[in-house]
Protein backbone atom coordinates (compact mmCIF):
# COMPACT_ATOMS: atom_id res chain seq x y z
CA UNK A 1 0.00 0.00 0.00
CA UNK A 2 1.31 3.51 -0.77
CA UNK A 3 2.26 5.86 2.05
CA UNK A 4 1.52 9.58 1.98
CA UNK A 5 3.66 12.38 3.42
CA UNK A 6 3.73 16.18 3.34
CA UNK A 7 6.96 17.98 2.40
CA UNK A 8 7.65 21.43 0.92
CA UNK A 9 3.92 22.08 0.77
CA UNK A 10 3.34 19.03 -1.44
CA UNK A 11 1.59 15.72 -0.91
CA UNK A 12 4.11 12.97 -1.58
CA UNK A 13 3.10 9.40 -2.36
CA UNK A 14 5.76 6.73 -1.72
CA UNK A 15 5.73 2.99 -2.25
CA UNK A 16 6.75 2.55 1.40
CA UNK A 17 7.26 4.87 4.41
CA UNK A 18 10.22 7.26 4.13
CA UNK A 19 12.38 7.61 7.26
CA UNK A 20 12.18 11.13 8.67
CA UNK A 21 8.71 11.86 7.29
CA UNK A 22 5.37 11.44 9.06
CA UNK A 23 2.76 9.20 7.41
CA UNK A 24 -0.50 11.09 6.83
CA UNK A 25 -3.90 10.42 5.26
CA UNK A 26 -4.21 11.13 1.56
CA UNK A 27 -5.77 14.56 1.13
CA UNK A 28 -5.83 14.74 -2.67
CA UNK A 29 -4.08 13.40 -5.74
CA UNK A 30 -0.31 13.34 -5.02
CA UNK A 31 1.86 16.18 -6.26
CA UNK A 32 4.97 13.99 -6.19
CA UNK A 33 5.49 10.23 -6.40
CA UNK A 34 8.56 8.35 -5.11
CA UNK A 35 9.18 4.74 -6.11
CA UNK A 36 11.60 3.17 -3.62
CA UNK A 37 13.70 0.20 -4.65
CA UNK A 38 13.05 -0.02 -8.38
CA UNK A 39 13.37 1.79 -11.68
CA UNK A 40 11.00 0.84 -14.54
CA UNK A 41 12.67 -1.28 -17.27
CA UNK A 42 11.69 1.22 -19.95
CA UNK A 43 13.38 3.98 -17.99
CA UNK A 44 16.52 1.93 -17.46
CA UNK A 45 16.77 1.42 -21.23
CA UNK A 46 16.97 5.19 -21.69
CA UNK A 47 20.26 5.21 -19.78
CA UNK A 48 22.02 3.84 -22.87
CA UNK A 49 21.69 7.30 -24.47
CA UNK A 50 22.41 9.47 -21.43
CA UNK A 51 24.42 12.70 -21.63
CA UNK A 52 26.71 14.00 -18.89
CA UNK A 53 25.25 17.01 -17.03
CA UNK A 54 27.54 17.25 -13.99
CA UNK A 55 30.49 15.44 -12.38
CA UNK A 56 31.44 16.23 -8.78
CA UNK A 57 34.93 17.57 -8.15
CA UNK A 58 34.96 15.67 -4.84
CA UNK A 59 36.02 12.02 -4.86
CA UNK A 60 35.57 9.01 -2.58
CA UNK A 61 38.38 6.85 -1.21
CA UNK A 62 38.53 4.88 -4.46
CA UNK A 63 38.95 8.06 -6.52
CA UNK A 64 35.39 7.91 -7.88
CA UNK A 65 33.50 11.22 -8.16
CA UNK A 66 31.04 11.45 -5.29
CA UNK A 67 28.22 12.24 -7.70
CA UNK A 68 27.46 12.12 -11.41
CA UNK A 69 24.39 13.53 -13.14
CA UNK A 70 23.16 12.68 -16.63
CA UNK A 71 20.21 13.77 -18.74
CA UNK A 72 18.07 11.13 -20.41
CA UNK A 73 15.74 11.34 -23.41
CA UNK A 74 16.61 14.93 -24.25
CA UNK A 75 16.36 16.17 -20.64
CA UNK A 76 12.99 14.53 -20.04
CA UNK A 77 14.66 12.78 -17.10
CA UNK A 78 17.72 13.30 -14.91
CA UNK A 79 19.81 10.54 -13.41
CA UNK A 80 21.65 11.33 -10.15
CA UNK A 81 24.15 8.62 -9.25
CA UNK A 82 26.23 8.53 -6.05
CA UNK A 83 29.50 6.66 -5.65
CA UNK A 84 27.96 4.31 -3.05
CA UNK A 85 25.73 3.12 -5.93
CA UNK A 86 22.59 4.95 -4.86
CA UNK A 87 20.83 5.75 -8.13
CA UNK A 88 17.98 8.27 -8.57
CA UNK A 89 15.96 9.24 -11.65
CA UNK A 90 13.84 12.41 -11.58
CA UNK A 91 11.49 13.55 -14.33
CA UNK A 92 11.93 17.05 -15.73
CA UNK A 93 8.82 18.41 -13.99
CA UNK A 94 9.88 17.22 -10.52
CA UNK A 95 6.80 15.02 -10.19
CA UNK A 96 8.26 11.51 -10.17
CA UNK A 97 11.35 10.05 -8.49
CA UNK A 98 12.70 6.51 -8.71
CA UNK A 99 15.57 5.17 -6.61
CA UNK A 100 17.61 2.01 -6.14
CA UNK A 101 20.52 1.41 -3.77
CA UNK A 102 23.27 -1.12 -3.05
CA UNK A 103 22.63 -4.17 -0.87
CA UNK A 104 25.11 -2.78 1.67
CA UNK A 105 23.08 0.43 2.10
CA UNK A 106 19.88 1.01 4.05
CA UNK A 107 16.67 2.89 3.38
CA UNK A 108 17.80 5.41 6.03
CA UNK A 109 20.98 6.02 4.00
CA UNK A 110 18.92 6.54 0.87
CA UNK A 111 16.58 8.96 2.68
CA UNK A 112 19.51 11.28 3.49
CA UNK A 113 19.97 11.83 -0.25
CA UNK A 114 16.26 11.88 -1.04
CA UNK A 115 15.26 14.47 1.57
CA UNK A 116 18.24 16.67 0.74
CA UNK A 117 19.70 17.13 -2.74
CA UNK A 118 17.23 14.97 -4.68
CA UNK A 119 14.00 16.58 -3.52
CA UNK A 120 15.83 19.91 -3.42
CA UNK A 121 16.54 19.43 -7.14
CA UNK A 122 12.92 18.36 -7.75
CA UNK A 123 11.76 21.61 -6.13
CA UNK A 124 14.09 23.57 -8.39
CA UNK A 125 12.57 21.77 -11.40
CA UNK A 126 9.15 22.83 -10.13
CA UNK A 127 10.28 26.48 -10.22
CA UNK A 128 10.97 27.09 -6.53
CA UNK A 129 14.09 28.74 -5.14
CA UNK A 130 15.78 26.60 -2.48
CA UNK A 131 18.34 28.01 -0.06
CA UNK A 132 21.00 26.28 2.04
CA UNK A 133 19.18 27.35 5.18
CA UNK A 134 17.36 26.31 8.30
CA UNK A 135 14.10 28.08 9.11
CA UNK A 136 12.63 28.89 12.51
CA UNK A 137 9.14 30.10 13.40
CA UNK A 138 9.02 33.28 15.45
CA UNK A 139 5.43 34.10 16.31
CA UNK A 140 3.59 34.22 12.98
CA UNK A 141 6.65 34.55 10.72
CA UNK A 142 9.75 32.62 9.72
CA UNK A 143 13.41 33.54 9.82
CA UNK A 144 16.04 31.79 7.71
CA UNK A 145 19.55 31.03 8.95
CA UNK A 146 21.67 30.76 5.81
CA UNK A 147 25.13 29.40 5.15
CA UNK A 148 27.27 26.68 3.58
CA UNK A 149 27.86 23.25 5.10
CA UNK A 150 29.44 23.55 8.54
CA UNK A 151 28.38 27.17 9.09
CA UNK A 152 26.10 26.30 12.01
CA UNK A 153 22.60 26.44 10.48
CA UNK A 154 21.35 23.25 12.10
CA UNK A 155 23.02 24.00 15.42
CA UNK A 156 21.31 27.40 15.52
CA UNK A 157 17.96 25.82 14.64
CA UNK A 158 18.43 23.27 17.43
CA UNK A 159 19.20 26.07 19.89
CA UNK A 160 15.92 27.75 18.93
CA UNK A 161 14.08 24.41 19.23
CA UNK A 162 15.40 24.13 22.79
CA UNK A 163 13.71 27.47 23.50
CA UNK A 164 10.35 26.16 22.30
CA UNK A 165 10.35 27.59 18.78
CA UNK A 166 8.84 25.50 16.02
CA UNK A 167 11.20 24.56 13.17
CA UNK A 168 10.21 24.60 9.50
CA UNK A 169 13.31 23.20 7.83
CA UNK A 170 16.86 22.08 8.26
CA UNK A 171 19.46 22.56 5.49
CA UNK A 172 16.98 22.93 2.59
CA UNK A 173 14.55 25.87 2.63
CA UNK A 174 12.11 26.05 -0.29
CA UNK A 175 10.55 29.47 -0.92
CA UNK A 176 7.30 30.26 -2.69
CA UNK A 177 6.88 33.74 -4.18
CA UNK A 178 3.36 35.00 -3.46
CA UNK A 179 1.72 38.34 -4.22
CA UNK A 180 1.64 39.28 -0.53
CA UNK A 181 5.11 38.03 0.39
CA UNK A 182 7.64 35.20 0.32
CA UNK A 183 6.49 31.99 2.00
CA UNK A 184 8.88 29.59 3.74
CA UNK A 185 7.68 26.03 3.11
CA UNK A 186 7.94 23.32 5.80
CA UNK A 187 10.31 20.45 5.02
CA UNK A 188 10.47 17.52 7.47
CA UNK A 189 10.42 17.20 11.29
CA UNK A 190 14.10 16.54 11.96
CA UNK A 191 17.23 18.57 12.66
CA UNK A 192 20.42 16.81 11.59
CA UNK A 193 23.48 17.42 13.77
CA UNK A 194 27.09 16.31 13.82
CA UNK A 195 28.27 14.72 17.09
CA UNK A 196 30.27 17.82 18.05
CA UNK A 197 27.10 19.92 17.94
CA UNK A 198 25.17 17.23 19.82
CA UNK A 199 27.83 17.31 22.55
CA UNK A 200 27.64 21.12 22.78
CA UNK A 201 23.85 21.21 23.00
CA UNK A 202 22.99 17.98 24.81
CA UNK A 203 26.10 17.09 26.80
CA UNK A 204 27.43 14.05 24.91
CA UNK A 205 28.07 13.27 21.22
CA UNK A 206 25.79 10.21 21.36
CA UNK A 207 22.92 11.89 23.24
CA UNK A 208 20.70 11.71 20.14
CA UNK A 209 19.85 8.77 17.84
CA UNK A 210 21.85 8.11 14.69
CA UNK A 211 20.42 9.32 11.42
CA UNK A 212 21.36 6.00 9.80
CA UNK A 213 22.96 2.79 11.12
CA UNK A 214 26.02 3.41 8.93
CA UNK A 215 26.68 7.09 9.69
CA UNK A 216 27.52 8.92 12.91
CA UNK A 217 25.38 11.97 12.21
CA UNK A 218 22.50 12.41 14.69
CA UNK A 219 19.07 13.98 14.65
CA UNK A 220 16.51 15.79 16.80
CA UNK A 221 13.01 14.35 16.34
CA UNK A 222 10.72 17.38 16.26
CA UNK A 223 7.62 15.21 16.82
CA UNK A 224 8.75 14.14 20.32
CA UNK A 225 9.98 15.38 23.70
CA UNK A 226 8.13 18.68 23.54
CA UNK A 227 9.78 19.89 20.31
CA UNK A 228 7.61 21.45 17.61
CA UNK A 229 7.53 21.21 13.84
CA UNK A 230 5.88 24.05 11.93
CA UNK A 231 3.54 22.20 9.55
CA UNK A 232 2.18 25.19 7.65
CA UNK A 233 4.03 27.76 5.52
CA UNK A 234 4.91 31.08 7.10
CA UNK A 235 5.85 34.46 5.58
CA UNK A 236 9.59 34.98 5.57
CA UNK A 237 10.52 37.96 7.77
CA UNK A 238 14.33 38.01 7.51
CA UNK A 239 17.39 36.07 6.35
CA UNK A 240 20.49 35.80 8.54
CA UNK A 241 23.70 34.89 6.74
CA UNK A 242 26.15 33.10 9.03
CA UNK A 243 29.66 34.50 8.69
CA UNK A 244 32.96 33.24 10.04
CA UNK A 245 33.08 32.65 13.78
CA UNK A 246 35.14 35.03 15.89
CA UNK A 247 36.51 35.14 19.42
CA UNK A 248 35.77 38.87 19.60
CA UNK A 249 33.96 39.52 22.89
CA UNK A 250 31.41 41.66 21.04
CA UNK A 251 30.15 38.58 19.17
CA UNK A 252 27.64 37.43 18.26
CA UNK A 253 27.07 40.42 16.02
CA UNK A 254 24.42 41.26 13.42
CA UNK A 255 24.68 43.92 10.72
CA UNK A 256 22.99 44.90 7.49
CA UNK A 257 24.22 43.97 4.02
CA UNK A 258 24.39 46.17 0.96
CA UNK A 259 22.00 45.07 -1.80
CA UNK A 260 24.80 43.75 -4.02
CA UNK A 261 26.42 41.80 -1.18
CA UNK A 262 23.07 40.38 -0.15
CA UNK A 263 22.35 39.20 -3.69
CA UNK A 264 25.79 37.60 -4.08
CA UNK A 265 25.39 35.86 -0.71
CA UNK A 266 22.05 34.40 -1.69
CA UNK A 267 23.37 33.23 -5.07
CA UNK A 268 26.30 31.53 -3.31
CA UNK A 269 23.94 29.72 -0.92
CA UNK A 270 21.20 28.46 -3.21
CA UNK A 271 20.64 24.70 -3.29
CA UNK A 272 21.96 22.31 -6.00
CA UNK A 273 23.04 25.31 -8.08
CA UNK A 274 25.50 23.23 -10.13
CA UNK A 275 22.67 21.14 -11.55
CA UNK A 276 20.79 24.11 -13.02
CA UNK A 277 20.75 24.97 -16.71
CA UNK A 278 20.98 28.50 -18.09
CA UNK A 279 17.21 29.05 -18.12
CA UNK A 280 16.86 27.86 -14.51
CA UNK A 281 19.74 30.11 -13.44
CA UNK A 282 18.04 33.05 -15.11
CA UNK A 283 14.80 32.40 -13.22
CA UNK A 284 16.79 32.00 -10.01
CA UNK A 285 18.49 35.38 -10.48
CA UNK A 286 15.12 37.02 -11.10
CA UNK A 287 13.59 35.43 -7.99
CA UNK A 288 16.55 36.33 -5.76
CA UNK A 289 16.60 39.93 -6.99
CA UNK A 290 12.93 40.20 -6.07
CA UNK A 291 13.55 38.48 -2.75
CA UNK A 292 16.11 40.98 -1.45
CA UNK A 293 13.71 43.79 -2.32
CA UNK A 294 11.10 42.28 -0.01
CA UNK A 295 13.02 40.50 2.77
CA UNK A 296 15.92 41.97 4.81
CA UNK A 297 19.21 40.05 4.54
CA UNK A 298 21.52 40.43 7.54
CA UNK A 299 25.06 39.23 8.27
CA UNK A 300 25.38 37.25 11.51
CA UNK A 301 28.80 36.72 13.08
CA UNK A 302 28.74 33.94 15.71
CA UNK A 303 31.22 33.50 18.55
CA UNK A 304 33.64 30.58 18.34
CA UNK A 305 32.50 29.39 21.78
CA UNK A 306 29.25 27.41 21.48
CA UNK A 307 28.41 28.60 24.97
CA UNK A 308 27.35 31.82 23.28
CA UNK A 309 24.51 30.07 21.37
CA UNK A 310 21.79 31.41 23.71
CA UNK A 311 23.13 34.91 23.13
CA UNK A 312 23.13 34.25 19.37
CA UNK A 313 19.41 33.48 19.54
CA UNK A 314 18.84 36.64 21.60
CA UNK A 315 20.69 38.78 19.05
CA UNK A 316 18.56 37.40 16.21
CA UNK A 317 15.32 37.97 18.09
CA UNK A 318 16.33 41.51 19.09
CA UNK A 319 17.22 42.32 15.50
CA UNK A 320 13.95 40.85 14.24
CA UNK A 321 12.01 43.05 16.66
CA UNK A 322 13.88 46.08 15.32
CA UNK A 323 13.05 45.05 11.74
CA UNK A 324 9.38 44.65 12.61
CA UNK A 325 9.26 48.04 14.35
CA UNK A 326 10.35 49.72 11.12
CA UNK A 327 8.08 47.68 8.86
CA UNK A 328 5.28 49.59 7.06
CA UNK A 329 2.05 49.57 9.02
CA UNK A 330 3.74 48.99 12.39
Amino acid sequence: MPTFHQIFGLQLEATSPIPGLVALPSLHAPDLRVCLGSIPPWLRRLQTSQEVRYVSSYHDEQGEPNMRVWTLAGSEYFRLWYSDDTDFVVDRHGRNVWVTWAASATLEDTATYLLGPVLGFAMRLRGLVCLHASAVAVDDQAIAVLGPAGAGKSTTAAAFAERGHAILSDDVLALSDQDDGILALPAYPRIRLWPSSVASLYGAPDALPRLTPTWDKRYVDLTRNGYRFQEKPLPLAAIYLLGERTSDLRAPLVEGLATRDALLSLIANTYVTKLLDREMRGREFEHLTGLIGRVPVRRLTPHTDTGYLPRLCDVILEDLRAIRSFAPGR
